[in-house]
């Protein structure tokens, strides 16, 4: 497979965010883009606290955010916009409102049978993050890491107009699948997906994952790698979405689509 123009777009704007350009310009760098994207700073450093624009992207809080510690409560993995969410309609789920996808093919083929077959006719919500919001990602639920794909792939925007019109979008792009067990030992996935001018989706469990680098798949299966509710797990190097299917019945949703969350926010019940 050939590398796509939109995975070279990307390399390129990403050696930009990723340049150290000088106190000066670089404060000028990030005080436009926090001025035209409106980023809300409250909970961060200054933006010229930030030698480049990927450190200004990738910003950790100053004080974490506060969640709720009840077990059932399963929280908002990020700052982002639900553009849809609903039921999977035996292997179908919803990229946007008219528009499916097979869920099958979106896991790839290094998911077990056993495991495509426990997420028949269960949840899906998709949560985009753009440009403006904060890019680190979290874990919603305690839960057990049993297997990472990287699957590369193209690099489409996954903006509200390109979901709308372009078919198979989350299939075709660059994607790494999180294979998940909860405390109460129901199945879920977490798939991070690629977009235009991301570049780079981290990992932080697992560093040898190195998005947007290779155009060969990789596998890595754990046997008692559990994290915690709340921990921060990696981030886009610009805005993207994040997917998460969930077993049937795993969860009561509390959630709309159109509806922007906030990492930390309870969004549903695992039962």
């Amino acid at each position: 497979m050939k590398q796509h123009f939109t995975s070279a777009l990307s390399q390129g704007f990403g050696r930009f965010a990723s340049k150290e350009h000088g106190t000066k310009f670089q404060n000028f760098i990030n005080t436009t883009y926090v001025r035209m994207m409106g980023l809300d700073m409250s909970e961060f450093k200054s933006p010229q606290s930030y030698a480049s624009l990927n450190e200004l992207f990738t910003r950790h809080f100053v004080t974490m955010r506060s969640f709720s510690k009840e077990p059932h409560a399963l929280i908002s993995p990020c700052d982002s916009l639900i553009t849809e969410w609903g039921m999977i309609e035996d292997t179908r789920a919803l990229q946007i409102k008219g528009m499916s996808y097979d869920v099958n093919a979106f896991l790839g083929e290094y998911i077990s049978d056993s495991s495509r077959a426990a997420i028949r006719d269960g949840s899906f919500v998709n949560f985009y993050l753009s440009p403006r919001d904060y890019h680190r990602y979290h874990i919603p639920l305690d839960m057990q890491v049993v297997k990472a794909v990287h699957i590369p792939g193209k690099l489409y925007p996954v903006n509200i107009p390109t979901l709308k019109n372009k078919a198979d979008l989350f299939i075709e792009n660059e994607r790494v699948v999180l294979e998940c067990l909860s405390t109460q030992g129901k199945r879920f996935f977490l798939v991070l997906v690629g977009a235009l001018n991301v570049g780079q989706m981290e990992v932080a469990f697992e560093p040898k994952i190195q998005t947007n680098t290779t155009l060969t798949p990789s596998v890595y299966e754990y046997e008692n790698l559990r994290l915690a509710k709340g921990d921060d797990f990696g981030c886009f190097k610009m805005g993207s979405t994040i997917v998460m299917i969930c077993e049937k019945e795993m969860c009561e949703w509390n959630i709309q689509t159109g509806q922007s969350v906030r990492f930390g926010q309870t969004i549903a019940k695992v039962i």
